[in-house]
C-alpha cells in the first residue's frame, strides 16, 4: 500500500534519481544538468528550514515519487502563493501516485493558509496539463519560447488553483 510521508535525509538518493530521470531527462523541468545527492540535500534543507514541505510517495519500501512547493516569488506580497513540483518515477506514472502526492500537497498548503498553488508546465506536455485540469487547476497564462531544451524552444504554461476564498 503506497504511503505519503515527509522526506527524510535517507530519501535523498531516490529523490535525486527521480529528479534526474523525470526533471532533467524530460521537459518536466528546464534543468539541463543532472544534480547530485549533495545538491538535493541543500535543496531539501533549504525547503524544510523555510517551513516548506517535501513529501515522498513510498511503495513497498521504495520512494517512487516526491512533491514540494515553495513561495512563487520572494517578495512579501507573494507570501501565500506557492509554486509546486511533483515528480514520479517513469515506471509509476499514470498509476495515481502523482494525484496522491498533489492532493497531499494541496491539503498541506490549505492547512498553512496558502491561497494559490501555481504549476509551471511545458506547453507541449499534454499529460501534465490534463493532470492539472483534473485536479482543478486552470490555465492562467502561456509564455511562448521562453525555455530551451533538447535543441528546441519551449513554451511555459502557468496553471493555477485558488485554494481558499480568504480576502
Amino acid at each position: 500500500m503506497p504511503i505519503i510521508r515527509p522526506a527524510q535525509a535517507s530519501d535523498l538518493p531516490a529523490i535525486t534519481e527521480i529528479f534526474n530521470e523525470a526533471g532533467v531527462g524530460t521537459t518536466a523541468s528546464y534543468a539541463l544538468d543532472p544534480v547530485s545527492v549533495d545538491d538535493r540535500r541543500a535543496w531539501w534543507e533549504q525547503r524544510t528550514a523555510a517551513g516548506f514541505p517535501v513529501l515522498v510517495l513510498e511503495d513497498d519500501g521504495e520512494v517512487v515519487g516526491y512533491a514540494s512547493y515553495a513561495q512563487f516569488r520572494p517578495l512579501a506580497g507573494y507570501a501565500r502563493t506557492m509554486e509546486h513540483s511533483v515528480y514520479v518515477t517513469s515506471n509509476r506514472r499514470a498509476a495515481g501516485g502523482g494525484r496522491m502526492l498533489m492532493q497531499a500537497l494541496i491539503d498541506y498548503a490549505r492547512g498553512r493558509g496558502v491561497h494559490v498553488m501555481i504549476g509551471v508546465v511545458d506547453g507541449a506536455n499534454e499529460d501534465s496539463l490534463a493532470f492539472h485540469r483534473r485536479l482543478g487547476f486552470e490555465e492562467s497564462g502561456r509564455l511562448p519560447e521562453v525555455g530551451r531544451k533538447f535543441d528546441r524552444w519551449l513554451d511555459v504554461v502557468f496553471v493555477t488553483r485558488i485554494l481558499d476564498d480568504t480576502p
